[in-house]
């Protein structure tokens, strides 16, 4: 029979879950408190929280929602990273800790409505951010825009300073 705290604890993982645009599970075994901490804050700046889950509760919480296909991952000492935001921004976060924190292992993940394996992850995480590839779009656009602007006052440049020079020949 499931105890209150249970039941609390599954609701509440479901109320972190709903809606969620990415989440990431990571095996933290041989990780330290203090880079625990380092990881949360990390992710915290990312719009991401890291939360430790027992994977029968997860299970039951994700029983019912499209995050079932992450069910069988849910084997060892897992973690979730859970994020509503950009998940280019998280998968970063969590790549570069990884780099530096050889203890931290990505299992998987679930991103805008499928499943990730973790080298696809790797992958995504290697995308610059949102905002890096709009400024390569307008740069993209703008640059011939500007060109094709230039190329056509050129006539009327250039007529206006024929002008002017033959303006200069008549009075001198």
């Amino acid at each position: 029979m499931p105890t209150q705290e249970k039941i609390d604890a599954v609701e509440d993982l479901k109320g972190r879950l709903d809606g969620v645009k990415t989440v990431l599970l990571t095996e933290y075994r041989g990780l330290t408190v203090q880079q625990l901490s380092e990881l949360r804050k990390q992710l915290r700046a990312v719009s991401a929280e890291y939360k430790v889950v027992k994977n029968r509760l997860a299970k039951i919480a994700i029983s019912a929602s499209e995050l079932r296909v992450l069910t069988p991952q849910l084997t060892g000492p897992v973690a979730l990273v859970v994020s509503k935001d950009d998940p280019v921004a998280v998968a970063k976060a969590v790549s570069t800790f990884a780099r530096t924190n050889q203890a931290l292992t990505i299992k998987g993940g679930y991103v805008d409505g499928r499943f990730m394996q973790p080298d696809a992850l790797k992958a995504l995480s290697e995308l610059p951010s949102k905002e890096a590839l709009r400024a390569q779009l307008v740069g993209a656009i703008s640059g011939p825009l500007t060109q094709l602007v230039s190329l056509l006052q050129a006539p009327q440049r250039e007529l206006a300073y024929i002008l002017a020079e033959r303006g200069k020949d008549a009075t001198e």
